[in-house]
C-alpha cells in the first residue's frame, strides 16, 4: 500500500465496509420532524457572514476596501463610534443593523460627505505637539554637565 491507487483501493474493499457496518444506524422513522419557520423570520438572516464595524464620525464604515454610509432618515443621535452589524447575505446583498432595526446603507464613491459641525464645538488644536516634533528639548544635550567627583555626595 505505497501508492496512492493501493490506498484507495484499501479504503474502498476494506475500511469503508467496515466503517459503515460499525456506525451506520437505520432511521427511526420516515415522518418529517422539522418545524415550520415562524412568521417574518428570514433564513437568510440565519445564512450570512457577519462582521462587525464602528460607525465613523460622518456616518460612514469600512467593510472591504469600500466605504458606507448610513442614509440620512436613519440616522440616530449617539450612533457615532458605535458598533454596527454588517451582514453579507448569501446573495449578495449587503445589510447592516444598529442595535436591533436594519439602516439604510449606500456605497460612498470617493470621500464621503462630512457631517455638519455645530457652532458649539471648538476646533482642534493642531500646533499642540507640532506634529510630533517637539522643541522643548533642543538644546539640552548641547549643555556641558559638571563633572562627576561635583555631583557625588560624599
Amino acid at each position: 500500500m505505497k501508492t496512492l491507487q493501493g490506498a484507495n483501493e484499501f479504503l474502498e474493499k476494506e475500511y469503508w465496509p467496515e466503517w459503515n457496518a460499525k456506525f451506520t444506524r437505520p432511521a427511526n422513522g420516515q415522518e418529517d420532524l422539522h418545524r415550520p419557520l415562524a412568521d417574518g423570520f428570514e433564513l437568510g438572516s440565519a445564512l450570512r457572514h457577519v462582521e462587525n464595524r464602528t460607525i465613523i464620525n460622518n456616518y460612514t464604515f469600512p467593510y472591504y476596501c469600500k466605504q458606507y454610509q448610513i442614509v440620512r432618515e436613519d440616522v440616530q443621535p449617539g450612533m457615532k463610534r458605535q458598533s454596527l452589524r454588517v451582514e453579507l447575505w448569501l446573495n449578495g446583498e449587503l445589510k447592516a443593523r444598529y442595535q436591533v432595526r436594519y439602516v439604510g446603507i449606500r456605497a460612498c464613491d470617493g470621500k464621503a460627505s462630512e457631517a455638519p459641525k455645530t457652532a458649539s464645538r471648538r476646533e482642534a488644536r493642531k500646533d499642540h505637539n507640532a506634529g510630533g516634533k517637539s522643541h522643548w528639548m533642543d538644546g539640552f544635550w548641547n549643555q556641558p554637565s559638571p563633572p562627576l567627583w561635583q555631583v557625588i555626595d560624599k
